[in-house]
C-alpha cells in the first residue's frame, strides 16, 4: 500500500478513490484528484496540472482513448520514478519529458478532457503506482493507496436545495461541509457499529468505497440516507441493485467524492429539467 502524505492531498480540493468504473481503480488502486474546486464538466476552468508526486519523468505516451463528442482526440501517459515507485498519470497532455526532474506542485502540463471521462466528470489528474520493475502502461497491476487525511462523515437525509447545475448534474446545499479549507469530508454511509464516507457512482459503476475504514475489516452492509446501498469488504463497496430518484423521478445516480473546499450531493442526470432554487428529495429504492 503506497500512502499520500496529507500535504500533497491538500494541494487538491477534491479527490476519489473508487468513482470510476475502469479496472485500474478497482480495490482503491488509483486516485482521481482535482486541482479545480469545479463539480462538472462544464464549470471546468482549471487546467494546470500540478504534480502530486517528485522524481524523475521516465515515460510520456499518447494514448487511445474511447472517442466522445466533448473530448479530446487523444488521452496522455506520464510515468515518474519516484525512488520507491512508479508513479503513473493520465488525463494531462504533458510539457515534460523523460529524464526531467519535477517536484510535487510542478506543473506538468494541461489536464484534457479525455474519452475516458463520463460527462458530468470534471478535469483531473489519475494517479496510481506500482512496483519499479513492471509495467507502467498496463491500466491494471498498481498498487492500493492509503489515505493518510482524516475525513468527516457527512450526516445527509437526501434532501437539499439546487445551488448548480449543468447539462449532466445538478449540485444540492445539502450536505454543507462545516469547515471549507480546513479538512476533507464526505457523504457519511451508516455500515456496522460507525460511520464512513462513501465514494464512487451510485449506482451507475459497478462498485465504491467506504473510506473509514481498513481493508481488513469485517464485512458490512453499507447504508444511505436509511437505505442499504451496498456491502462493503474492507474499504471497497460492492453496490446493491438500487435505483435513485429524486422528486419521484430515476435519475443515473449520486457521485460520491470528497472534498475540503464547499460541498453538496450531486446527482447524476442527463437532460434534467432542475432549476437552481429547486427543493429535491433524494429516494433510495
Amino acid at each position: 500500500m503506497v500512502g499520500l502524505p496529507p500535504a500533497v492531498l491538500a494541494r487538491y480540493p477534491r479527490f476519489s478513490l473508487y468513482n470510476s468504473p475502469y479496472t485500474a481503480h478497482d480495490e482503491g488502486c488509483a486516485i482521481d484528484l482535482y486541482p479545480g474546486s469545479q463539480t462538472g464538466s462544464e464549470a471546468s476552468r482549471e487546467t494546470c496540472a500540478p504534480s502530486p508526486v517528485a522524481g524523475e519523468v521516465v515515460d510520456t505516451r499518447t494514448v487511445t482513448a474511447p472517442r466522445k463528442p466533448y473530448a479530446v482526440a487523444h488521452d496522455y501517459l506520464i510515468v515518474v520514478d519516484t525512488g520507491e515507485y512508479l508513479a503513473r498519470m493520465l488525463h494531462v497532455e504533458p510539457t515534460v519529458e523523460p529524464g526531467d526532474i519535477v517536484e510535487v506542485g510542478d506543473s506538468l502540463g494541461e489536464m484534457v478532457r479525455s474519452g475516458f471521462f463520463a460527462p458530468w466528470v470534471a478535469n483531473h489528474i489519475h494517479l496510481g503506482f506500482r512496483p519499479r520493475d513492471s509495467d507502467p502502461v498496463r491500466a491494471s497491476g498498481s498498487l492500493p493507496i492509503d489515505l493518510s487525511v482524516e475525513i468527516e462523515p457527512l450526516a445527509w437525509d437526501g434532501t437539499g436545495r439546487v445551488v448548480e447545475t449543468g447539462e449532466t448534474f445538478v449540485v444540492l446545499d445539502s450536505p454543507a461541509h462545516p469547515a471549507p479549507g480546513e479538512r476533507f469530508a464526505g457523504i457519511a454511509g451508516v455500515g456496522g457499529p460507525d460511520s464512513t464516507v462513501l465514494d464512487g457512482g451510485l449506482p451507475h459503476y459497478e462498485g465504491g468505497g467506504a473510506l473509514c475504514v481498513s481493508d481488513d475489516s469485517p464485512q458490512n452492509v453499507v447504508s444511505l440516507a436509511g437505505s442499504p446501498v451496498g456491502v462493503a469488504n474492507g474499504r471497497t463497496v460492492t453496490w446493491n441493485d438500487v435505483e435513485i430518484r429524486a422528486n419521484g423521478t430515476s435519475i443515473t445516480g449520486l457521485s460520491l467524492f470528497v472534498s475540503r473546499e464547499q460541498f453538496g450531493a450531486k446527482l447524476v442526470h442527463p437532460g434534467h429539467d432542475f432549476s437552481v432554487g429547486d427543493s429535491v428529495s433524494v429516494s433510495i429504492r
